[in-house]
This record gives C-alpha cells, structure tokens and sequence, in this order.
C-alpha cells in the first residue's frame, strides 16, 4: 500500500481489534526469528518501514526539461515522459494542456504513432474548443499516413488515413494544415487506387474480365484525380473489347483522349477500338463519362 493511500476494512471486525490483531502477529514474528540473525532494529525496519514520499515537482520544470530533451534530441522517450508526469502531476492546468500536445509531437517525431494517437486523441477530446486543436487531428492522420503499406497488403491504415485526414479539411478549413491534409489525401487515394489496379491486372491476365472491370471502374469512379486513371481508361477499353461490350469500350477510349491526349496509354486505347471497326465515341449516359463530369474533367 502506497505512502498516503488509506486502508479500507471491509470487515464486520473493529477497527481496534484488527490493529490489536496486527501488532501481535508482528512481535510473533520477531520472536520467531533467530536471535543472530538480526537486530531488533532492522526487523522493525523490514516489516514497518515507510516507502518513500513522491514529492511533485514544479509543472515549469518538468516541462522545461522535456522541452530541452526533445529540442536537443536527447532522449525522445525521455520527453515524453516528462510531458506525461506535468499531465499527471499538474492536470487541468495550461502546462498540462501544452504537455499533452508536446507529448503528441514527440511520439510522432519517435515513430511511435500509436502513443502519438492516444496522446492527440485525448487532446481533441479534452481541448476540442483550442487553438491547436487542428494540430493534434492533423498529428493523428499523419501517424496513420505515415504507416500505410504497400499496394500489396492490407490497405486498412490508408482508410484510416482518408478519414483522418478529411476530418482535418472538414473540422479546419482555414487552418494552415488543411492545404498539407489534402495533399497527404491524394497520397492516400492514389494509394487505394493503385491497390485497386493491382487486382484488374491480375483478373485480366486470367482473362476475368468482369472481375476486373469492376476494379478498373472503381479507380474511374472514385479515384479520377489519381495518377492511375488513365491506365484504368485503358485497362477499361481492354476489358469491354474483349467481352464485346463495344459502346463501353468506345466511351473508355474517348475519355482517355479527351482527358490526356498525351498519355501512352490512349494510343493503345484508340487501337483497341479500331480494331473492333469503330471511332472512340463518348456516350454521355455512361458511368465513365459521368464521373468525370462530377470533378469537372471531361
């Protein structure tokens, strides 16, 4: 039991009678030692010493000391630690609210994204109404950011990421991290679009052609600002071609040269269609066409 804890009895017992009850299991445990074997002294000292009383320290000085540990790239963890003790020594306080934030930072800036999290979450939970507020969101959707895998894997973090960073651009317009929110988005997206491309071309060389038109026709539908679009128009193109589905094939291509007349891959695309006796043709009630409408392309 810790210095300055008080003992709850959860007993029909007296108080007085326990304590009777505990000074006679003490002395029989003195007398039942060796005589030799210590000093009356150091037994009393064994059984009835007292830990040591914490003694708070100053909130300033625990957040200067963090302070110089983090600037000085110390000791990261050792920053932290510091924030964390003005937090719980000095809560409520205004060094506190700053020490909550540092602490974020300094776990972010450790790679320890987890911890960085849990400290700006609680943040924008306790001081939702601060200034910084938007740099604690932003803290939260860049250690997702920063942990998004490869094309290959699980794409979890990245929506984790999206959504995070949206609620950044959502909840801060005007703030200075919503223009770095956004660009990170694109990051993300391009990400997920990528994941998605990934899957067609692996239907498409097993010739699954529908499975791979639906994956092809997310990254048009969702993800037309991403680099991965015009190879998806292309794939698209391929797709529609190959199970005879000509109108889609054609819009497809006429898209993709409306769209980026220079890209490698609309030659491929304007082939495709010639090959089946036809002009790349936009069909204005297509999905494809539609989509690209809706973020003001085509």
């Amino acid at each position: 039991m810790g210095f300055g804890q008080k003992m709850t009895i959860r007993s029909s017992v007296p108080v007085v009678q326990v304590a009777r009850s505990l000074r006679l299991a003490a002395s029989l445990a003195v007398l039942a030692l060796p005589l030799g074997a210590c000093g009356t002294g150091a037994v009393f000292d064994k059984f009835f010493s007292k830990e040591e009383a914490f003694v708070d320290e100053p909130a300033d000085k625990l957040y200067n000391e963090g302070l110089f540990l983090m600037n000085n790239k110390k000791d990261i963890k050792a920053a932290v630690k510091k924030f964390d003790e003005v937090d719980r020594q000095h809560p409520y306080t205004d060094t506190a609210r700053r020490s909550l934030l540092l602490s974020a930072y300094a776990n972010y800036e450790a790679g320890d994204y987890d911890a960085c999290i849990g400290a700006a979450t609680r943040y924008v939970t306790l001081h939702p109404a601060s200034p910084d507020s938007a740099y604690a969101q932003y803290l939260i959707a860049a250690s997702h950011y920063d942990q998004i895998p490869d094309i290959t894997r699980d794409q979890g973090r990245t929506e984790r990421a999206i959504s995070s960073l949206e609620e950044v651009v959502r909840k801060y317009p005007s703030s200075e991290y919503a223009g770095a929110a956004k660009k990170k988005l694109e990051g993300a997206k391009d990400q997920l679009a990528g994941r998605e491309m990934n899957v067609g071309r692996y239907y498409l060389e097993r010739r699954d052609y529908t499975g791979a038109i639906n994956r092809f026709k997310t990254v048009v539908t969702q993800y037309q600002t991403t680099r991965h679009v015009e190879e998806a128009l292309a794939r698209l193109t391929e797709g529609y071609m190959a199970i005879g589905i000509i109108d889609e094939a054609s819009t497809a291509a006429a898209v993709l040269g409306h769209n980026f007349p220079d890209s490698r891959w609309y030659k491929d695309a304007y082939n495709l269609v010639k090959s089946g006796g036809r002009e790349p043709t936009e069909n204005k009630g297509s999905y494809i066409s539609r989509a690209f409408k809706r973020v003001g392309l085509g």
